[in-house]
């Protein structure tokens, strides 16, 4: 696979979609997992493994996570030693958990820069994350943020992340503290500088910080926009749901190019075709925590949008006992979201939107004249699908989407008007049909 073609900029005649700077759209799918940058609960993340899975699934792309915290992650609470490594900033020596906020840890960002670097080789973009909602606010019981850099004690700087008392971060992911944010800005900074010479990244602002970041995060946004703008490159900037009670508005309002949303609106089901000029990379994790399934991919593909999953990854950090999430097959997703990927190779995205109206399943990408990628969800029953065709002559690719593969060819000679197919086998169908 060839090095991944960026910066991305928000395709100018296709807003759904990403370009690369000769202005073929990019169609981001893939998976990711929480421990691809940092090393959690003492076990040793090998993300070469993780590039080879990915590039032999079809994916291209992956959030990289962070965590602000220096030890207790919600998912390795079970192990004995559940520390994060490497921190982003230095500890001072005074203490296990005394931080100094002059110095940033030259080997967080050497981690960071070799693993953007080696997921540009293998054509992959990843989505550079800055910040944690959950390091701050979500996990009450004094973990992590009772080992946070910011918290009064942590640090030998004398900063206070909680002047209140409330017991949580709440407060670092606002502008109330301009001690804080001045310090939120040196690092976000030095993360433009470490990764800007990369043609893969994109950035996300925070993972799942309260509705009352809103201000913090729009001001993230743009101070992520003017520093690059200094520099050679710049890259997209994303804002993804607000965790609880976030709305998806807020998203779409805010100055990022991308987005993730939450379940409002049926994500879940039956995604919206609409895009508000904003790129959706609609995200398992903020649709279900972890969930869906390859309808889900197939839906949200057809529909227009960029569908990636939160792995959990052979499971390396989910307690074996009471994990609701073993219902969900990530082996499907993967495949699924490979598939997709390659008809997106394929087809012309630039000219490509939803055009459910076209197939009587509901779910079709078509440019509307000689393209029409159509999706029959098991809902929808098994037997024949009707797609309105101009007149002409078509031929038709058959995939399983549940097997995997092509599943037949055939021409059509279109009279004009509702033209029915029927799947060679019963229950989903894709079928790609181009004008001949």
């Amino acid at each position: 696979m060839t090095a991944a073609a960026g910066p991305l900029v928000v395709h100018p005649d296709n807003p759904r979609y990403f370009a690369d700077p000769g202005g073929s759209p990019v169609y981001l799918t893939g998976s990711h997992t929480w421990n691809n940058l940092q090393d959690l609960g003492g076990s040793v993340f090998d993300f070469d493994d993780f590039l080879d899975r990915l590039e032999s699934w079809g994916h291209n792309f992956f959030r990289l996570w962070t965590w602000e915290q220096g030890h207790g992650v919600q998912w390795a609470q079970t192990r004995a030693d559940n520390e994060v490594s490497p921190t982003v900033y230095m500890r001072s020596g005074a203490g296990a958990s005394a931080f100094d906020l002059e110095r940033l840890n030259d080997e967080y960002f050497r981690r960071q820069s070799e693993r953007v670097a080696a997921a540009l080789e293998r054509g992959i973009y990843a989505a550079v994350m800055l910040f944690q909602g959950f390091s701050v606010d979500h996990l009450k019981e004094g973990v992590p943020w009772e080992r946070h850099p910011l918290r009064a004690g942590n640090n030998v700087n004398g900063i206070d992340g909680d002047p209140e008392g409330k017991g949580d971060g709440s407060a670092t992911h606002t502008l109330a503290i301009p001690e804080v944010t001045a310090i939120q800005e040196a690092y976000v900074r030095r993360v433009v500088e470490n990764v800007n010479e990369f043609d893969n990244v994109l950035y996300e602002i925070t993972n799942e910080s309260p509705p009352y970041s809103t201000e913090w995060q729009y001001h993230m946004i743009e101070f992520v926009k003017a520093a690059e703008a200094a520099l050679p490159k710049q890259h997209p900037v994303g804002m993804t749901f607000q965790y609880e009670g976030g709305l998806n508005r807020t998203l779409y309002d805010s100055p990022a190019d991308w987005v993730s949303p939450n379940p409002d609106g049926g994500w879940q089901d039956d995604p919206t075709g609409d895009c508000l000029g904003k790129v959706v990379i609609s995200d398992t994790d903020h649709l279900w925590g972890i969930g869906g399934d390859r309808a889900w991919v197939w839906k949200t593909f057809c529909r227009g949008h960029n569908p990636v999953f939160m792995d959990t990854w052979d499971d390396l950090l989910i307690p074996a006992t009471g994990n609701s999430y073993r219902d969900v097959d990530p082996d499907e997703i993967r495949r699924a979201m490979g598939e997709t990927r390659s008809f997106a190779l394929r087809m012309d995205l630039a000219r490509c939107v939803p055009r459910g109206e076209l197939a009587s399943t509901g779910y079709c990408l078509s440019d509307g004249e000689s393209e029409f990628l159509v999706y029959q969800p098991p809902s929808a029953g098994a037997g024949e699908f009707t797609v309105k065709l101009a007149a002409g002559a078509y031929s038709v690719e058959w995939h399983d989407p549940v097997k995997g593969g092509a599943a037949g060819t055939a021409a059509l000679d279109a009279p004009g008007g509702p033209v029915s197919l029927t799947p060679p086998s019963e229950g989903e169908a894709v079928a790609y049909i181009r004008r001949a």
